[in-house]
């Protein structure tokens, strides 16, 4: 893109990440938690974290002219923040916000080799941050608004929403194209034991593509079932064409116009309104028309990589997701450079380095980098050899009917 103005703005959540190593493997966590005890512990790693560090920076590698917008404290893990994100460019950090006198985000991950890792989350600013924080006047000629990870920043799911609600209203009478990310919500705070069907209810008819991962959705919408299929082992393996036609329908009926559901190393889902209307979002996005959007129902599976580490794989997904909008592709070409984008994060441990700009991804895809099967999703689906991606029995194409 010759641009170099921002096309695209990433708000919302941002933190310090602080991630110890331990050189020895522990049997469990007790061994940790043992009050008086010293563990030694080697060097740590600091990053950025969060949707404003993960997918704007991928972004920024994908060569997509972007502008970052969280807060962070006047501390030093602020200046640290900022410091990181300088010397992926220095203008990176030029739309940050500062709220002095309040703590920045920081979050210690506890990753003891052979066992689950820990998070010591503190939320920080994230928690006051609001649409007011959000300079509108100074986003003329920006295509494109996503914000990410509202279950885990207070004002956006406390008073039903209602803060939510009025960013992405306002966004779209901006006339951005808006795009919205979520967090799984902690069941044991106040963001597990909302009305998230309420408060989607509220945004969605403001949201141009809703890109949530498979289990943050059903959390959402059906707890009951969440909980019983979770007990059963792991949800994914689990998931069939039925649950996310079914997911799917409820969240395009609560008014989203384009909904992509993260479904971990199984690949992306994607469904969309048959409003041509909702539907001009994207051709927004684009600067021109985009064709075929009307009606569609496809899954891409991921490509085939050596996975170093899955930390922003999810966000690296959907930077591509949102590149490929912003260049003006079909569906089956934005859902392939989204999982490309994604393995490509794999292979390196940390969130963003292993993304690569563009024309490199492109180049990859084809030249017949390999896909994962596509595995069984039930009847009615059908395999498209020419975008390696699986047609559901709604697309609107008739492909798969």
């Amino acid at each position: 893109m010759p641009n170099d103005s921002p096309l695209a703005v990433v708000a919302g959540h941002i933190c310090l990440d602080i991630i110890p190593a331990f050189a020895r493997r522990l049997d469990n966590l007790a061994k940790l938690l043992v009050p008086g005890s010293l563990i030694e512990v080697g060097p740590a790693v600091i990053s950025t974290g969060g949707a404003v560090s993960n997918t704007g920076l991928a972004l920024h590698r994908l060569g997509i002219p972007t502008r970052l917008l969280g807060r962070v404290g006047d501390d030093l893990f602020g200046e640290a923040i900022l410091q990181l994100l300088r010397r992926h460019a220095p203008s990176l950090a030029d739309g940050m916000l500062i709220a002095r006198g309040e703590p920045s985000s920081y979050t210690v991950v506890i990753s003891i080799p052979g066992l689950d890792r820990m998070f010591l989350h503190c939320p920080g600013v994230n928690d006051t941050f609001s649409a007011a924080d959000v300079p509108w006047d100074e986003l003329t000629g920006i295509r494109l608004f996503h914000f990410g990870y509202p279950p885990i920043m207070r004002r956006f799911y406390t008073e039903g929403g209602a803060e939510l609600e009025v960013l992405f209203r306002t966004a779209r009478q901006r006339g951005l194209t808006t795009s919205l990310d979520m967090a799984m919500p902690d069941p044991a705070c106040a963001s597990g034991r909302v009305d998230w069907h309420s408060i989607l209810a509220r945004a969605l008819p403001h949201v141009d593509v809703f890109l949530p991962s498979l289990e943050e959705t059903l959390y959402m919408l059906d707890r009951e079932r969440f909980e019983r299929l979770s007990a059963r082992g792991e949800l994914l393996t689990q998931c069939d064409g039925a649950l996310l036609s079914d997911l799917s329908t409820r969240l395009l009926a609560l008014g989203a116009a384009v909904v992509g559901l993260k479904l971990g190393e199984r690949g992306l889902y994607v469904r969309t309104t048959e409003d041509d209307q909702r539907l001009g979002a994207l051709e927004r996005a684009a600067g021109r028309p985009v064709p075929d959007w009307r009606g569609r129902e496809l899954l891409s599976p991921c490509f085939e990589v050596e996975v170093a580490g899955t930390t922003g794989c999810g966000d690296s997904t959907i930077a591509g997701f949102l590149a490929g909008l912003l260049h003006g592709l079909p569906p089956e070409e934005v859902m392939t450079a989204a999982v490309g984008a994604g393995a490509c994060c794999a292979e390196r441990p940390d969130a963003v380095s292993g993304v690569p700009a563009w024309q490199r991804l492109q180049a990859r895809i084809h030249d017949g980098w390999r896909k994962r099967p596509v595995g069984a999703w039930g009847t009615g689906w059908q395999w498209d050899p020419t975008y390696r991606v699986a047609f559901g029995p709604r697309d609107g194409r008739g492909v798969g009917t």
